[in-house]
């Protein structure tokens, strides 16, 4: 296990110059630049800026610096933030889209797997029928409707809830974004634990549990909620990864100060050091997540190996 944790960090390294590689060119070959705006600048002032940011020197030349700075731990200067360093805004951003994200999964997998554990054990039940329904609604109705109907019920009707903002880390504020993020991914983790606990209850260990007299409760927790499970886990990777930074939608209807307006604002100005620092952090926690879940693979499951 120790060996291939080790060749999975190693094979990490090509795969992000790969993407930071493709990034950068792609950033670079689009039309336009970060220093074109409605207001232009005279000749001199664009030439000064140019340089110091080396937008002046060969696009190998561009490259290579930002690597040796991205060596460094530093991911470079925002050319539309003035007197902001990537690294200041990534810091100051990512504690928020973190807590949003980070709490709505935790939430969506306790209420995820309960869920599909009542469903798939109460089968073609009054309750098997809410979480399908449930299931589907949270899969077939995009984040940006559900969001404002959140905030019409809560916020303008109700008024029990800030309609959007942040006020550092309340948690009145936070209680929307949660629960709109928490509906979508409880919606495919109850829906697929259902489907995996259905199946495994079907197999012939646990055939062979029942006929040795044990109660429900314990063949369910003891024998096949781990194999149930593995579905569920090859989803937190992904799932994590949309709740914490794709999260675009659910940061703009809400407006927080989160990743997602630092990515759109970026693209926007044609930030590139600010998009190449996000990409690098979209990377680094996609190859550690699904790193993680695939050592959960192999404690939940001991007969996998790698």
């Amino acid at each position: 296990m120790w060996s291939y944790t080790l060749r999975r960090l190693l094979a990490a390294i090509p795969t992000m110059l790969m993407v930071i590689t493709v990034c950068y060119l792609l950033l670079h070959l689009t039309p336009g630049g970060p220093f074109d705006s409605e207001r232009k600048v005279s000749a001199a002032v664009l030439a000064n800026l140019q340089a110091k940011y080396h937008l002046d020197q060969p696009l190998w030349q561009q490259y290579l610096l930002y690597l040796q700075s991205l060596l460094q731990g530093d991911l470079g200067a925002s050319f539309r933030y003035a007197d902001w360093s990537v690294n200041d805004l990534v810091a100051s951003a990512l504690p928020v889209s973190a807590i949003i994200g980070g709490g709505s999964l935790v939430l969506s997998l306790l209420i995820g797997v309960s869920l599909g554990i009542t469903a798939a054990l109460r089968q073609n039940s009054i309750v098997d029928y809410l979480v399908m329904l449930l299931g589907n609604i949270g899969s077939a109705v995009p984040s940006f409707v559900l969001g404002p109907v959140l905030i019409i019920i809560f916020a303008i009707v109700l008024q029990w809830l800030p309609a959007g903002g942040w006020h550092d880390f309340e948690l009145r504020f936070m209680v929307l974004p949660m629960a709109l993020l928490t509906f979508i991914n409880v919606a495919t983790i109850g829906r697929v634990m259902r489907g995996s606990l259905l199946e495994v209850m079907h197999s012939n260990f646990i055939r062979t549990a029942r006929a040795k007299g044990l109660s429900t409760r314990v063949v369910v927790l003891r024998h096949a909620l781990k194999p149930a499970l593995l579905p569920v886990v090859s989803l937190l990777g992904p799932l994590a990864i949309t709740s914490i930074t794709s999260a675009l939608v659910t940061e703009t209807v809400f407006s927080l100060p989160g990743l997602g307006k630092l990515i759109v604002n970026g693209a926007g100005n044609r930030d590139y050091t600010l998009v190449l620092g996000l990409v690098v952090l979209v990377t680094v926690l996609t190859v550690s997540l699904n790193l993680l879940v695939d050592l959960a693979y192999a404690w939940l499951d001991p007969k996998i190996r790698y």
